[in-house]
């Protein structure tokens, strides 16, 4: 199965002194339970664990009070497992289904610290950001994401990823390896981080069966729309979901209301898009004019771009042409480039970087991505092919004098006057490389 890199962080959870539960949020069928589940098998004695949306029993016991020892006792007697300090993980699945399970949370903290809580869901994001959701401080969150490159690469060919994880030196890599991992790459741009797609091209090895696979996926999506949406904004919601691959194909990308439905403004749809923003479905970069840090505070809310989660359901979604993500030697070219940025975004944010910016200056001049480092702000420019040349990030090295400037390309990683450029397969490591380089 794929190892996730998250891993590490529950068993640093796990052995901290004073313990609060903990709330797991991603996007549907990420790989939350399957992980959460793993890491009560490796950890722990035993896994007490609940799916709060399928067992009804379990949903009630969170309807009486909220004594942690009641529900503990009750828990274990429904699921017929002992549940002890420290030894049991117990896992409530699917929580945003019960408010009440979610306030659980706080009392276990105070009450009962000793016990090794974790909860999941969904639809958590869109849980808490309700008015009652579960207040902040008393529980510690942690985010997954869609299987990154990396873990994608680690279960296809362990050795390769080995071999990325241990470079120490910002030097071109062999071409016999560096066309091995520009294959993987495509690949991945097609099947994307979902588990089960992944599961299904390596027991298939086939890309329609892998198609099949993210359709199921995009249609349960839709069902929670019609299932845990407010019926006022179940139609926007439709809309907005529709209009993603839309949006991304505008030689602008800027998000436009008017073109999700002619005359809407921001106020008819931004409730939707909240809700698609909390479910995780969809990721937003905002604008900035001036890249200093914090970059948050420099934030123009009106203009942002909207990206998938996930690029394989991108591909799917927008019934993109496979050969030419395959076969042709400038993938930038298809989808003019959006599919690209898309991959970047979803591997930047899965290393850490919750809030994601882009930056404009007029309308002369744009750089896809601007992240900080420690105390650095780096411009980021996305590029494939053999052809790097960008003006806009030349204006912005001119205008900022940034210390270090990144290009994601399929150019072989070097460094030159200042610039980094990191092929896309190598973007899992790139963090270790702008290390290496500023020492």
């Amino acid at each position: 199965m794929i190892k996730r890199d998250l891993m590490s962080k529950l068993v640093i959870w796990k052995n901290k002194g004073r313990r609060k539960p903990l709330l797991l949020r991603g996007v549907r069928q990420c790989g939350k339970t399957w992980l959460l589940q793993e890491f009560g098998r490796l950890h722990f004695q035993n896994v007490a664990y609940f799916n709060l949306e399928r067992n009804e029993p379990a949903l009630a016991v969170f309807a009486a009070d909220l004594d942690p020892k009641r529900i503990l006792l009750e828990l274990g007697a429904l699921g017929n497992v002992s549940i002890e300090p420290q030894k049991t993980l117990i896992i409530l699945d699917e929580i945003q289904q019960s408010p009440r399970a979610l306030n659980s949370l706080k009392y276990f903290c105070e009450e009962m610290p000793e016990y090794a809580i974790v909860a999941a869901g969904s639809l958590l994001g869109v849980a808490l950001s309700r008015p009652d959701g579960f207040p902040v401080g008393k529980v510690s969150f942690l985010d997954l994401f869609p299987c990154t490159f990396m873990e994608y690469l680690a279960r296809v060919n362990e050795q390769l990823a080995k071999y990325c994880q241990e470079l120490d030196k910002i030097e071109p890599i062999s071409e016999a390896l560096a066309r091995e991992l520009e294959k993987h790459f495509r690949n991945y741009l097609i099947i994307g981080g979902m588990p089960e797609a992944i599961e299904t091209f390596i027991e298939n090895n086939d890309m329609l069966a892998v198609g099949e696979t993210q359709d199921d996926i995009l249609l349960s999506y839709e069902l929670d729309f019609a299932k845990h949406a407010p019926n006022t904004e179940i139609p926007k919601l439709f809309l907005l979901w529709k209009a993603i691959p839309l949006q991304l194909a505008r030689e602008n990308s800027k998000f436009v209301y008017g073109e999700v439905k002619s005359g809407a403004r921001a106020r008819d749809l931004e409730d939707a898009l909240r809700w698609l923003l909390d479910a995780g479905l969809i990721n937003k970069v905002s604008r900035i004019e001036q890249p200093h840090i914090p970059l948050a505070a420099y934030e123009d809310r009106r203009s942002f771009k909207l990206y998938m989660a996930d690029t394989g359901l991108l591909c799917r979604k927008a019934k993109m042409s496979l050969s030419n993500i395959l076969l042709n030697q400038d993938v930038f070219g298809e989808f003019k480039g959006r599919l690209i940025e898309n991959y970047v975004q979803q591997q930047l944010m899965a290393q850490g970087h919750k809030s994601l910016f882009y930056w404009t200056s007029g309308n002369t001049a744009e750089v896809d991505f601007v992240i900080s480092h420690e105390n650095m702000v780096s411009p980021v420019e996305v590029k494939s092919g053999m052809n790097v040349r960008s003006r806009s990030l030349k204006t912005y090295r001119e205008k900022y004098k940034p210390e270090l400037a990144i290009r994601f390309s399929l150019q072989n990683l070097k460094q030159e006057d200042g610039l980094l450029n990191v092929p896309l397969y190598l973007i899992g490591q790139y963090q270790r490389f702008i290390s290496i380089q500023l020492e």
